[in-house]
């Protein structure tokens, strides 16, 4: 069973390697062939331009996280499965509650050292700050993140709106109420949180726009760990220039570093605005996530040799 890694996870093979044992042989490959088929039983990357899926020539085509949008699905040959993988939902979730956490303690008001120097001012002026308890958290996509978010809201005494395309009633656990995305507008007004958590595609691309912003409460937070397209970008960017009261954990962003090529993460200079909390991607990396979808995904390659039904088929080619 031939397997080929490529691109930003080929540095892993070693990893699978070791999971699958004798009888497999794991290719690293920084990129793809410039032309000619690609031929492995299984491809595990996760960005694959339509000229590329056409060359493929593997039974499985493995994407080593959640997200698809880089796949050109349809241009695939025949045979060909799709499979993704998640268990990114813990490293998320908690990430998520950690910026929720911070934005109603507000800690990073008080000195970096507390020390003879500053503890007397301080001490003198230190304000109250806010509590999670009580508070509304809307969450916009409620699929694996989206639920282990709520569980975690819910023991801090939140309410929580979940928000999917349907609005179809779940458990009681997770949420509070459960609204469809139409009736989103009508939720804004009322939240002191919005988490966005969904996948990207047609429906969802722009989907937070200048009006859904406006709508949002001053002091209250925007948490964006789904992709960053979501949301348009210039619309956010004045929106929380012009609302400094409302703040934003932004972990997905419009421009990613290039080989030669230095970027910001956005065309509008969302990184220098004080109520802007930006990191780099980070929000689901441990080293218990890799361990995960690797298992996940050395499991699913030996269900394949084994003539197996294959788990998390996500697309496939007649």
């Amino acid at each position: 069973m031939h397997t080929q890694i490529v691109g930003l996870h080929a540095p892993n093979a070693p990893r699978l390697r070791e999971l699958l044992g004798p009888g497999h042989e794991v290719e690293a490959l920084q990129g793809f062939p410039a032309s000619g088929p690609i031929q492995a039983d299984v491809v595990i990357s996760n960005s694959v331009s339509a000229d590329e899926a056409a060359r493929l020539r593997c039974r499985l085509l493995h994407v080593p996280g959640a997200g698809s949008e880089q796949i050109a699905c349809p241009a695939l040959p025949s045979g060909t499965t799709v499979c993704n993988v998640h268990g990114h939902e813990v490293p998320i979730a908690e990430f998520t509650l950690h910026a929720v956490l911070e934005h109603f303690l507000q800690l990073w008001q008080y000195p970096a050292r507390l020390d003879a120097a500053a503890w007397a001012e301080a001490y003198a002026s230190r304000a109250q700050h806010d509590e999670a308890d009580g508070k509304t958290v809307a969450i916009l996509g409620f699929g694996h993140i989206g639920q282990e978010i709520a569980r975690r809201a819910r023991a801090f005494g939140m309410h929580v709106i979940a928000v999917t395309r349907s609005g179809k009633q779940g458990s009681a656990e997770l949420a509070d109420a459960y609204v469809p995305v139409s009736t989103l507008d009508d939720v804004l007004p009322r939240v002191h949180c919005l988490v966005l958590c969904c996948p990207l595609d047609d429906s969802t691309r722009g989907l937070i726009g200048a009006r859904q912003l406006a709508l949002l409460p001053a002091r209250s937070l925007l948490v964006n760990v789904a992709r960053a397209e979501v949301v348009d970008e210039q619309a956010l960017y004045e929106a929380l220039r012009d609302k400094p009261l409302t703040r934003a954990v932004l972990d997905v962003w419009y421009q990613y570093p290039k080989k030669d090529q230095a970027v910001n993460p956005s065309r509008w200079p969302l990184h220098e605005l004080p109520n802007v909390r930006a990191t780099p991607h980070i929000s689901a990396m441990t080293p218990a996530l890799l361990d995960r979808r690797y298992r996940f995904m050395a499991q699913n390659i030996e269900r394949l040799q084994q003539g197996q039904p294959l788990l998390n088929v996500i697309y496939q080619v007649p």
